[in-house]
């Protein structure tokens, strides 16, 4: 079979031409080439496409830079409440008042508040009274 048809015509009279000399009208699916300039258009295309995405992405990359960095402070926050609620406590130093218990032989710290922190057994060397001296006395000196 010949690989063209009716070259002869132009446009419509091209397609009456090949409906007047078939044997049956189909409807089909194919692969229709691209001509060379349909090509080099598509390619242009695809060029300035291209060009437009790394100037997008460029700016998405500086974009996420810039939420990174203010974020950055946030996340730290984050990570530090979390701890803290996790533990429901803080380590913390402080002054502390420290009292003697001589009759149980025991030691108890408390912080500001009057909170008692820490108890324990009163060691050998603690096993003697202190005098203070800054005790009042009811008396007006």
């Amino acid at each position: 079979m010949d690989k063209v048809l009716g070259q002869d015509y132009k446009g419509a009279k091209r397609v009456q031409f090949l409906r007047d000399n078939c044997e049956k009208v189909e409807e089909k699916r194919y692969m229709k080439p691209f001509s060379t300039d349909e090509v080099s258009t598509m390619k242009d295309e695809l060029s300035e496409t291209a060009i437009s995405i790394d100037d997008i992405e460029t700016k998405k990359k500086e974009q996420n830079a810039l939420l990174k960095e203010e974020m950055s402070p946030l996340k730290t926050s984050k990570t530090r409440l979390l701890k803290l609620i996790k533990n429901k406590a803080e380590l913390v130093t402080e002054d502390c008042f420290k009292y003697v218990d001589f009759d149980n032989k025991q030691v108890g710290f408390y912080n500001a508040e009057g909170l008692l922190i820490e108890e324990r057994a009163m060691r050998p060397d603690e096993g003697q009274r202190t005098i203070n001296m800054n005790s009042k006395t009811g008396t007006n000196d």
